[in-house]
């Protein structure tokens, strides 16, 4: 068995009335599977644990709402420092590849500041599986 890091797409979406904009969260799962398919059927099946409204408690900006699985973004096999196959200090989990307009965005980036940044590429779905679709 290998691991993964696997991101998973979660919005929220208000149970009433019109909604402008989105609250997204990237949730990042360690994964453990045979292979890189496995690891995405995995990962379906654990973001969707986090889908729901808390039992109607659930608010954004004061609203009625519920958290939607989106999908899977991308799945990151784990690079192993050591050669026992045991996840270890100094690992890599996983990564994300940015483009910043210019060195003032990236200073803020790095600062933790807010930063418009464009998420770059990723890994592949793998051609056996579709592509995710938001279910409302």
């Amino acid at each position: 068995m290998a691991w993964y890091a696997a991101h998973a797409i979660v919005y929220f979406e208000l149970n009433d009335g019109p909604q402008e904009g989105f609250q997204v969260y990237e949730n990042v799962y360690l994964i453990s599977a045979g292979t890189a398919d496995e690891a995405w059927a995995n990962a379906r099946e654990v973001a969707r644990r986090d889908e729901g409204d808390d039992c109607g408690s659930l608010r954004v900006g004061g609203r009625s709402a519920r958290r939607v699985f989106g999908g899977i973004r991308k799945v990151i096999s784990v690079l192993l420092e050591g050669a026992d196959g045991q996840l270890g200090n100094g690992d890599e989990l996983t990564y994300n590849e940015l483009v910043v307009a210019d060195r003032a965005v990236l200073d803020a980036l790095i600062r933790g500041d807010d930063a418009e940044v464009l998420y770059a590429g990723g890994a592949t779905r793998p051609t056996s599986e579709p592509t995710d679709e938001p279910e409302a």
